[in-house]
Formats: C-alpha cells, structure tokens, sequence
C-alpha cells in the first residue's frame, strides 16, 4: 500500500487532529503488507514538518531529515523514472489536472508505474479523479 505524506505527517504529530488514525494504519497495515512512498513524499513531508502548522509546530531540519531517514529504511521507496514521466504523461492528458494537481496526478503515476493501485490518504477528494485506477484507503 503506497501512505500519502499527509499520513506521515499526522503520525509524527501527536497535536495532529488524525494523529491516533494514522499510528493505527500504520500499524495495522504494516503487519499485512509492505508499506510504499516516493522521494516525492519525502520531499513533501520534509515541506510540511518544517513549516508551522495550525496544530503544530514546525520541527527542526535535523530532527526532519532524521525522519526522512527512517522513512527510507522503513517503506519501500518507489523511484521516479521515464515509466512515471510517461504514465504522469497519460494521466495529464485523460483526468482533468492542473498547477497543484499535478503533484497529486505524480503520486498517481509513480503508484501505477510500480504496479500499485492502494493509496492510503486522508486526502480522499483529491485522488477520486483517478477513478477505477486507483483503490482509495479513507482514513477517518
């Protein structure tokens, strides 16, 4: 199952509204199969965690990279290539994306790329463009 950056930054936040659903997501799904992200999520967390947050404040580049870390040893790390510069190609021309969309539609593209079709996000609205392409894990 591929875990969107927004259930890694909710994990690592105790103060995060979804903090308790994403530890159990995480936990439960750890122990069924393998856990996937990109360096785009890497990426993206290293965003978020070092900016200040409604519920949060934001954590120190070191204490991030430190994350970024485990994170690379704990999950499979799905690499981009010329198959997701294709499939984000293809995604770009058959689903309606644009500006920030494009990262989404990116995440889509490096999943499909690397035979991956569960996303795990509490950001549902955003990826049910994708449709039958995509099989969308709602966290509460």
């Amino acid at each position: 199952m591929f875990v969107d950056t927004n259930v890694l930054v909710a994990a690592r936040s105790a103060n995060a509204p979804s903090h308790q659903a994403a530890l159990d997501v995480l936990a439960h799904v750890r122990r069924t199969e393998p856990l996937r992200i990109s360096r785009q999520v890497i990426r993206e967390y290293l965003a978020v965690v070092t900016r200040p947050q409604t519920w949060a404040s934001p954590l120190p580049m070191p204490e991030a990279l430190l994350d970024a870390s485990r994170f690379a040893a704990a999950f499979e790390v799905l690499e981009d290539g010329q198959a997701v510069t294709d499939m984000l190609t293809t995604l770009c021309r058959d689903v309606r994306v644009a500006g920030r969309q494009v990262h989404d539609a990116n995440i889509v593209a490096t999943m499909l790329a690397h035979g991956e079709r569960r996303l795990a996000t509490f950001n549902v609205k955003d990826f049910r463009r994708y449709g039958q392409r995509l099989q969308l894990v709602p966290l509460p």
